[in-house]
């Protein structure tokens, strides 16, 4: 596809690398001994700078836990002032009224809060911290409080997976504009619960759920993060139906219309300035320290690849679906160590790959006949 097909419209910046709790999935295996950041204040608008010098993504201020860097609110204001949307995403612990009003100074145009369970239980057991449960009510009120808009992350495992309609619920409840289900991809603490990633058949289910309550969710948006084939399903589910679907979308939605958009509308900046797909898939493809970021993004091999639709395998290559879903990259990088492979969490098997199956039964019912 033509370079120009490939914009970056959300950027993910890691601008501290450390945090205050512990969760069990964290994707950088974060604490508050973790690396903190490479850049200065200075460094951190240049950074900027370079991002604007060629697109206006939205950048989303992330962690490890942004609220610990001290120059957050000063780095927030020089992005908003460059013309960029800027977001932060936060677990809600350090969240304050002196924090929303600094968020409101600096521009800051919508905020990602986590939460992982309806209960107490569920969400403190996720991520390791009594209190951290009544942490983020506190803060979605207090962000309601002082008119500042918040969207819900929701991770599930196998071990909070009950929780899914329930913490959707809640989260509508505490007046959340959009919410977020994601499917963990295991990397960092992820792959130490390995065993507690949702199965195929669980997570088709869910997706399915997923469809279902999106149809008749008209006040908050919803969407599922790091489950491509949800585009998959949605179309299966709507030609069942006999109606046309049309995606839906949000200026600050991460997915759109679309599944995995690694390398092709999104990337993620780690603390050190090293380049990525996205937050779960740690393959650098180059480090803005040492080369622009437009060099990064339009030239890099890592990146090129992952656009070159054609060269994916096993049953994402051959799925029908593959320009609407594609397969989680960074799942098939952790599961299977090749981030060309197919899917290892779908159920999915395409039309080319039963005919291939077919084929290869016959050809060996004959081989056998003769």
């Amino acid at each position: 596809m033509p370079k120009e097909e490939f914009i970056p419209k959300w950027i993910a910046w890691e601008v501290t690398g450390r945090c205050n709790l512990n969760c069990i999935h964290c994707r950088a295996s974060s604490s508050m001994t973790s690396h903190d950041t490479d850049f200065t204040t200075s460094e951190a608008k240049k950074l900027i700078d370079d991002i604007t010098s060629f697109c206006s993504p939205v950048l989303v201020l992330s962690g490890g836990e942004p609220l610990l860097r001290q120059d957050l609110f000063e780095i927030a204001k020089y992005g908003t002032d460059k013309g960029l949307r800027m977001c932060i995403a936060t677990n809600g612990t350090l969240v304050t009224d002196e924090v929303c009003g600094k968020m409101n100074e600096s521009g800051i145009k919508i905020v990602s809060l986590s939460l992982d369970g309806s209960t107490a239980d569920v969400h403190d057991d996720f991520r390791k911290q009594p209190g951290a449960f009544e942490a983020t009510l506190r803060a979605a009120e207090t962000f309601t409080r002082n008119g500042i808009k918040f969207i819900v992350n929701s991770s599930f495992a196998k071990r909070n997976q009950h929780d899914i309609a329930a913490t959707y619920r809640l989260a509508k409840s505490i007046g959340a504009h959009a919410w977020y289900m994601f499917m963990i991809v295991p990397t960092g603490r992820g792959e130490e619960i390995m065993n507690e990633l949702i199965s195929k058949e669980d997570y088709e289910e869910i997706l399915e759920w997923h469809y279902q309550m999106e149809k008749n969710e008209a006040d908050m948006l919803v969407r599922p993060t790091c489950a491509p084939h949800y585009y998959r399903v949605r179309l299966q589910k709507a030609k069942e139906e006999g109606h046309k679907i049309e995606p839906r979308t949000l200026s600050f939605s991460t997915g759109g219309g679309k599944g995995c958009i690694c390398a092709q509308s999104i990337a993620f900046i780690d603390s050190k300035g090293n380049v990525q797909p996205c937050s779960y898939f740690p393959v650098v493809a180059g480090n803005v320290k040492e080369k622009h970021f437009q060099e990064i993004w339009e030239h890099s091999e890592l990146f090129e690849s992952l656009r070159a639709f054609e060269k994916y395998k096993g049953r994402c290559g051959e799925c029908e679906y593959l320009n609407v879903c594609g397969g989680c990259r960074a799942r098939a990088d952790a599961v299977l160590d090749d981030y060309l492979e197919e899917e290892p969490f779908c159920d999915y098997v395409p039309i080319r790959t039963k005919r291939r199956l077919a084929s290869a039964v016959e050809a060996g019912k004959t081989a056998k006949n003769n």
